[in-house]
């Protein structure tokens, strides 16, 4: 009896010598090899210099420019030449014949397009806006990709955060297991307590399984961002912690800022502008064009060389361009609703997104600071409590638990409190919450 007693402590305590002594092992889907540590900064630097999409959406804008240097071009003039080629036998006959009468006949005519009612203005008015929408888009694209960047750099620290956790854990409970089975095969636990320890194990295992399945999903599109290839691992260089304040500017500074700066509001302005200048433009397109030129005409049938002016305009009777004035009309109307409607969806997700920042920061406020490090130091203690038989396996276990969901709650907070300051830079234009 004696001698399963000592056994039995003797088991206890090799226990936890494990559970006191774990090591790291290897990172989940990182190898060592070709981890790349990067900063926020230094992962905002690559994004800008080597994003594809971003640079497409450049190439538009310069496109549009162009656009705006052609609108300000005039129309060509038109040459327009007439001459006999066949005449008494004899291939281009000019000049005179032996009695001194001329022969043969040639026209030349130079004519120009005039653009009348400020046609031209109103397209180069059309093509700058056109680039203005061209800009905004493209701050529309940098933003979304930018929110995407962050977000993704920080859910990869989260879930590498778990995956440290995780993998520490799930030595301790392999090595426990290990233990425990050399003393399940002496007789000095119950095989109830020791299954509990391998039902553990299991669930730490598809726990662990999902985390990396999230894991590959958010590294796939973070590498996609930075045109990182290969079988590379980005880890991001952040600090567990973030800090929790509020903007130091009123809403209402917020909601100014928000018409200046938001890309889907501003383009939408400008989109509006458009359809207001096209309007203009239809307008102007139903007053004719004025095309004048200027003629020489050799051998003609009154004189041998007359020169005359030439003037063109179309009468306008059945086109007067009304079909696309109402199209206009109604494309400026339906714009302008549109603009109201976001317009107001801007100041509700300005406010939507200020308040949820602001729930955010009262929830982690609401924890003390050295919460988490007294909790850790209360893991520790129970470690020594089974140590010394005080608490039981199960009670051990249980508490086990509770940490690790204490522990992975308090990376899901940080990463909550970054994400809802990104929500209010995003839809305000600018970092204010930092």
């Amino acid at each position: 009896m004696l001698y399963k007693q000592l056994a039995k402590s003797a088991c206890m305590l090799c226990c936890v010598y494990f559970l006191q002594s774990p090591r790291s092992l290897a990172q989940e889907m990182m190898p060592a090899a070709d981890t790349m540590r990067v900063t926020m900064q230094q992962a905002e630097k690559i994004f800008l210099d080597s994003n594809l999409q971003l640079l497409a959406q450049h190439y538009n804008i310069q496109s549009n420019k162009a656009l705006v240097e052609q609108a300000r071009k005039w129309d060509n003039p038109v040459l327009n030449t007439d001459q006999n080629i066949y005449s008494n036998n004899r291939f281009f006959e000019h000049g005179k014949d032996a009695s001194g009468n001329p022969t043969g006949e040639y026209f030349v005519q130079v004519q120009q397009l005039i653009k009348t009612a400020g046609k031209r203005g109103r397209q180069i008015d059309l093509a700058k806006t056109n680039v203005n929408i061209a800009e905004w888009q493209f701050k529309t694209v940098m933003r979304n990709l930018r929110a995407t960047l962050i977000k993704d750099f920080y859910s990869v620290a989260q879930l590498q955060g778990n995956a440290t956790l995780y993998n520490d854990n799930m030595e301790r409970l392999v090595k426990l297991e290990k233990a425990m089975s050399s003393a399940l095969a002496s007789g000095n636990i119950a095989k109830k307590e020791y299954l509990r320890v391998e039902a553990l194990i299991l669930s730490l295992k598809q726990d662990m399984t999902e985390n990396a399945k999230n894991l590959a999903d958010v590294q796939s599109e973070l590498k996609t961002l930075l045109q990182v290839t290969g079988n590379t691992f980005i880890l991001p260089v952040a600090e567990e912690t973030e800090v929790a304040a509020l903007p130091q500017l009123s809403i209402f500074a917020l909601l100014d800022s928000a018409s200046t700066h938001n890309t889907d509001y501003n383009q939408e302005i400008y989109q509006a502008q458009y359809n207001h200048q096209n309007l203009r433009l239809q307008k102007a397109m139903a007053v004719p064009d004025l095309t004048i030129g200027t003629e020489f005409d050799n051998n003609s049938n009154y004189t041998p060389n007359y020169y005359g002016l030439a003037i063109s305009l179309p009468l306008p009777i059945w086109d007067r361009n009304r079909g696309n004035i109402k199209a206009a009309k109604w494309q400026v109307k339906s714009e302008d609703a549109t603009l109201k409607q976001i317009e107001q969806k801007l100041k509700n997700d300005v406010l939507a997104a200020y308040q949820k920042l602001q729930l955010t920061i009262n929830l982690t406020a609401g924890t003390n600071t050295d919460f988490y490090k007294d909790y850790y130091q209360l893991y520790k203690n129970i470690v020594e409590s089974y140590n010394n038989r005080q608490i039981s396996l199960i009670e051990f276990l249980e508490y086990f638990n509770d940490y690790q969901d204490v522990r992975k709650n308090q990376l899901q907070q940080t990463l909550n409190l970054r994400l809802a300051k990104q929500d209010l830079n995003d839809v305000v234009g600018v970092d204010v919450a930092k």
